[in-house]
């Protein structure tokens, strides 16, 4: 895949999910559910400030080679038109049920796919339901904009 053919990318294009569930080795059946719904969100309508309106959208190149990453994976891409995080664009967000959520911004269009795809698997492999500082891809150190508890979270006060 080439710039040029990224940058052609429709923003309205459809949802791409892409999930392999190829053997895994792992015995235990929460794990490989938890693995098979990690999904990565996109913002493909980030832009720089100053961008025409018209002008090709950094987010769009960012989802493109992130879909590139993850093909052949066990992790879902899904484009999104607005992750609401447009000062430090380009955005994504990693989830899992039953997991906490992840925010990344300030992510390089052409680089981070990769890294959002490797955060991915490690959040998928965590028994906590968080991902793991160590190991965690840097621009996923530096890029963290927030954590989301999951729906079901309750926390002791005591």
């Amino acid at each position: 895949m080439t710039l040029n053919d990224i940058e052609a990318t429709d923003i309205a294009k459809a949802d791409t999910g892409k999930t392999d569930f190829a053997e895994t080795g792992l015995a235990d059946d929460a794990v490989v559910a938890a693995k098979a719904a990690t999904t990565i969100y996109v913002c493909v309508t980030c832009r720089r400030p100053g961008d025409a309106d018209d002008a090709p959208r950094p987010g769009a190149t960012l989802a493109a080679m992130t879909e590139s990453a993850a093909d052949g994976s066990d992790v879902t891409v899904r484009r999104v038109r607005c992750l609401a995080n447009c000062k430090r664009g380009c955005s994504a967000a990693v989830r899992r049920d039953g997991a906490w959520t992840y925010v990344f911004g300030d992510l390089d269009a052409t680089s981070a796919g990769a890294a959002l795809v490797e955060g991915a698997q490690l959040f998928a492999q965590s028994t906590d339901g968080l991902m793991p500082w160590r190991g965690r891809p840097e621009p996923l150190k530096r890029g963290l904009v927030a954590r989301v508890p999951p729906i079901d979270f309750t926390e002791d006060t005591e």
